[in-house]
This record gives C-alpha cells, structure tokens and sequence, in this order.
C-alpha cells in the first residue's frame, strides 16, 4: 500500500511541474528538503515567490486532495517558507501559499484544481 501512495504522489509531482509550467510559473525547487520538512514546489509567477503543496488521489473515497491541507499542515508549509526566505534572504519578498488538487481517474488522465492563495501564513 505505501509504495502504490508514494508512487501516486511521485507521479502527482512530476505531472504538476508540467501543469503549473503552463500556468506561467518558473520552478525553482522541487522537493524542497529542510531540517524541518519538504516543500513539493517553489516557483515564481509574476514576481511572487509561491510556495505550492502538491495533493494527488486515485479516488476520493477518503475526500478531495485539497481538503488533506488543514491547519497543521499549513503550520508545517508557513514555517518550511519561512526557512526557505530566511536562507535564500527573501524575506522582504512578496509570497504566498498555493495547492494543486490532481484527481488521477480510472485511466489515469489528471483532473487539476488550483487554489492560489490557498491560505494565509499561519
């Protein structure tokens, strides 16, 4: 079970640099690694440093993907940005938190959702 989960997300990863390529985003990171934990995405669109968290499902049995980003997560994604600005020294830098919700149907075709400004630094 846990390899089929991280093989969804693996491919959820790579299918959304494509994805958000074509949004107009220039990636700069992906799997972001800190002491504290991994951000999926760190790209730029229109001058604003994004900070994107990457949720992918087979189904939605256990929900949508988006509704996995609650408020611990979003805790752990503000202070993981925080390191991210402290060590590139960005932290006058414009900035905000986005998800990209990808449903993978029964043929495995994405279905993209995209929450800009998901929520605010907590």
């Amino acid at each position: 079970m846990k390899a089929k989960h991280l093989e969804t997300g693996r491919k959820g990863e790579a299918l959304a640099v494509l994805f958000l390529k074509k949004q107009g985003y220039r990636i700069k990171e992906v799997n972001y690694r800190t002491p504290l934990g991994e951000i999926d995405v760190v790209a730029v669109q229109k001058g604003i440093i994004c900070f994107i968290e990457v949720k992918t499902r087979r189904s939605l049995i256990f929900g949508r993907p988006e509704e996995a980003v609650g408020r611990v997560k979003q805790r752990k994604l503000t202070q993981l940005a925080e390191y991210y600005m402290k060590e590139r020294r960005l932290l006058d830098a414009p900035a905000r938190f986005d998800v990209l919700s990808i449903i993978l149907d029964g043929g495995g075709k994405p279905h993209f959702s995209l929450f800009q400004g998901a929520f605010e630094k907590s």
